[in-house]
């Protein structure tokens, strides 16, 4: 980890060699791009004419032009403290993503009306989905973890061939044989506890190596030590291995229970009122395919970026013994 206080460091912007890179690749990839026929060549057309048959001359202008706006806007940002650059460039950012959204030509009021539903149903269902397959795949990840740090050769096999199977298959391809292939064999079973067991058993053999790896980083000395003090096995793991291996294992489960959260999109092949079978259905009667589309995109962002913003304080709850 880098600490203001022990790392030197310039700003890189304002150093003029970075600078002219910057500007040279930028150059480089909007000559790539013919932009006359945007909004970009219209606002350039004092300078290059009609856009259109400006040719050559008119696409180095345009991104001559972009190349010194962004150089430029570079330049002033690195003035200003880190919380400012941070919040200018998501300003930025977001602002080229609602004009980009706008060439689309979206109907807002349809995005509108149907947005309620959206969040009662479509959220809802999403949310209670990965809530409860997280649950269970972090009670499979611990349970796999500790039969593959064991000297038991049974536990160690199942554990391995475990994760070495649902790793190595796509999600998609587990929703399907749980869902059609466990009825073959006199098992039937719901379209949601489905997609709720495909994703557990997906994830925990991810989860199981995330726990494994955040137990073995755990030095032997804390084991003998709870050993010496009587502890038994579940007593140490609650007590004194697992409080010091949360710190390891909670960004990469946070980063899961993230992607977890966009995989539940795939339990909608069964029919699940989840956010992405809500909006392909709701698009496809009025062929607003591209409104529901963006609205749910947008929605699964803001519910990862809250997601985010919750792993980092409990990250930070956690590297409070790191702080100077």
């Amino acid at each position: 980890m880098l600490y203001p206080d022990t790392v030197e460091s310039d700003v890189l912007v304002h150093k003029p060699w970075f600078v002219a890179s910057i500007f040279a690749v930028v150059l480089a990839v909007f000559l790539t791009v013919n932009l006359a026929g945007t909004t970009m060549g219209e606002l350039m057309r004092p300078v290059i004419g009609e856009p259109l048959e400006s040719g050559v001359y008119g696409r180095f202008a345009i991104a001559f032009v972009i190349a010194i706006m962004f150089c430029l806007n570079l330049v002033l940002i690195g003035f200003a403290p880190l919380k400012v650059q941070i919040g200018i460039v998501w300003l930025e950012l977001l602002v080229l993503f609602v004009g980009f959204f706008e060439v689309f030509d979206l109907s807002l009021p349809f995005i509108w009306d149907k947005l309620p539903f959206l969040i009662a149903q479509g959220v809802v269902t999403t949310l209670y989905v990965s809530a409860i397959s997280l649950v269970f795949a972090s009670l499979i990840g611990i349970t796999a973890a500790i039969a593959k740090l064991s000297t038991n050769g049974f536990a160690y096999g199942i554990a391995s061939f475990y994760t070495s199977f649902f790793r190595g298959l796509p999600l998609l391809m587990q929703i399907y044989l749980i869902y059609l292939g466990l009825p073959q064999v006199g098992i039937v079973i719901d379209a949601v506890p489905s997609g709720i067991l495909a994703l557990s058993l997906c994830v925990g053999a991810y989860m199981t190596e995330i726990f494994r790896s955040g137990i073995a980083s755990i030095d032997r000395g804390q084991w003998e030590a709870s050993r010496s003090m009587s502890f038994g096995f579940g007593l140490t793991m609650r007590r004194v291995i697992l409080p010091q291996a949360l710190p390891v294992i909670i960004p990469p489960m946070g980063n899961m229970f993230i992607g977890m959260l966009k995989d539940s999109s795939l339990v909608s092949v069964l029919g699940v009122w989840e956010l992405t079978f809500l909006a392909r259905t709701i698009g496809q009667p009025t062929f607003h395919h591209m409104e529901m589309l963006i609205a749910a995109a947008m929605i699964y962002w803001i519910l990862s970026v809250c997601l985010e913003v919750i792993q980092s304080r409990i990250e930070g709850h956690y590297a409070r013994s790191k702080v100077r």
